[in-house]
């Protein structure tokens, strides 16, 4: 089997997979050879399952040959996040607290994705807890694009193993941008779907309201496949939409034309990086000849809601980690303790306040919608930054914040966002956006993201290990 193959878009492995022209087997044998070859020196799974991975695929093959088809991901060889609960491995959510915990259930999601005959290789690496930094004891993954480059957080193995091709998609999260920024700085596509639109069931949380689980590919068409086997409501997770979930693949290719574009030339470009901001013109330039129309809007205030966003996220931190923390305290890294710390010494009054200014914002945000249909927006407002300037940001808090300029608003809103490459800046390194749009239209994004797509070849570009 040609190595490039290992590249192509899930869409097209599945297509070849459904017309018996390639086999789940081989695919997955192949996939995990990949794994052994470059992992060692990447980092990107925290477990790898060979043997049950091409039972699996066998198993699909099987399905198959007897003119059983459940979709898209049946025999694609996936990968998840290694805070999806799953019984046939540990989940330690990056930690060493949970190193040999195994669930006695699995994660809704996971249900979803072997419902739908997909191939699970094994589980992702991350950072502690999900929030900013890998836990002192855990190889955190490397960039494939530029081993000294940033790679995001918290789904970082997500984004590494997608861009490697080491496996054909992910399941990532993301509490302020742990989607978006690991699609971001591999040349990824990523959905953070609506607040609800997908199950949190099983998955470790971080910080429960603002939470949200979905898929990391390598081009929207293939999120989009993803996102709509997972989607839909759960009984076992109250908060998730009952809503139907659109066939997302059936209208990807209807094209753009008429389609509302928001843009806030302030608030998308003022004090964002001269590079970001010429690829994010350019894109304007193509989604305008695809047909779109651009209307210029006032984005809501969002300055102090984003400042807001650790101490919010502090608090739900806190109440997800009461039953091992501070009792095990010595065994928790730096940073997320210290976040703990910060949760448990929040007041009520603090929170309160947060949350009206959550539904201030959420509420202008909705009435926005009224008249635009996406928003097109940077993910962030530099280039993809070396880890010695990381380092440095480190030891400013507001540079976090300024990083969660484009992503932490969304998380607090719900709203469904979309992230793909559109450039590549001076370094060789990704560039990219955002399209953002109201509740529940994922189908619209993924349109949106597709049509971009066909015109551009961003998201072809592979890191140069390929």
């Amino acid at each position: 089997m040609s190595s490039e193959l290992q590249y192509e878009s899930l869409t097209t492995v599945s297509d070849l997979i459904r017309r018996k022209q390639l086999s789940s087997a081989e695919l997955t044998g192949t996939a995990l050879e990949r794994i052994a070859q470059l992992d060692g020196q990447y980092h990107s799974y925290a477990t790898v399952l060979p043997e049950r991975a091409l039972k699996q695929a066998k198993a699909a093959d099987a399905e198959i040959a007897r003119g059983l088809w459940r979709g898209p991901l049946h025999g694609v060889p996936l990968a998840v996040k290694d805070l999806c609960y799953t019984t046939f491995a540990p989940t330690r959510a990056g930690t060493t607290i949970f190193k040999a915990f195994t669930p006695s259930f699995n994660a809704t999601v996971v249900e979803r994705l072997e419902d739908g005959g997909a191939v699970l290789l094994g589980k992702l690496q991350m950072t502690e807890g999900a929030y900013t930094s890998h836990h002192p004891e855990v190889a955190p993954p490397l960039n494939p694009w530029n081993t000294d480059y940033w790679v995001g957080s918290s789904s970082t193995g997500s984004g590494v193993a997608t861009a490697l091709g080491l496996c054909y998609g992910s399941l990532g999260s993301d509490t302020g941008g742990s989607i978006r920024f690991p699609s971001a700085t591999c040349g990824l596509s990523g959905i953070k779907p609506t607040w609800g639109r997908v199950s949190r069931y099983g998955v470790f949380p971080l910080a429960d309201t603002l939470d949200h689980v979905g898929p990391m590919t390598r081009s929207v068409a293939d999120a989009a496949a993803m996102l709509g086997v997972i989607a839909g409501a759960d009984r076992n997770d109250p908060t998730t939409y009952k809503a139907a979930v659109p066939d997302y693949l059936e209208s990807i290719g209807d094209g753009i034309r008429g389609l509302r574009i928001g843009i806030d030339r302030g608030y998308a470009t003022d004090g964002v990086d001269g590079q970001v901001v010429a690829a994010l013109v350019e894109a304007e330039r193509v989604l305008v000849g695809l047909g779109a129309t651009i209307r210029e809007v006032r984005f809501p205030d969002y300055q102090k809601l984003v400042s807001q966003w650790i101490a919010m996220c502090s608090v739900e931190t806190a109440a997800a980690h009461a039953d091992t923390y501070p009792t095990r305290k010595s065994e928790y890294g730096p940073d997320l303790a210290a976040l703990i710390e910060q949760g448990l010494a929040t007041k009520g009054i603090e929170i309160a306040r947060i949350n009206l200014e959550r539904l201030r914002f959420s509420r202008e945000l909705s009435e926005l919608f009224k008249a635009v249909d996406v928003l097109l927006i940077p993910t962030m407002p530099v280039p993809i930054p070396s880890l010695e300037l990381m380092k440095a940001y480190g030891e400013d808090p507001n540079v976090l914040l300024s990083i969660l300029r484009f992503t932490a608003p969304f998380d607090f809103s719900g709203s469904p966002t979309l992230t793909l490459p559109n450039g590549l800046d001076a370094a060789g390194m990704p560039l990219s956006m955002q399209l953002v749009g109201p509740h529940l239209s994922e189908d619209v994004l993924t349109r949106a993201g597709h049509a971009f797509q066909t015109a551009t070849s961003w998201h072809r570009r592979r890191p140069p290990v390929a």
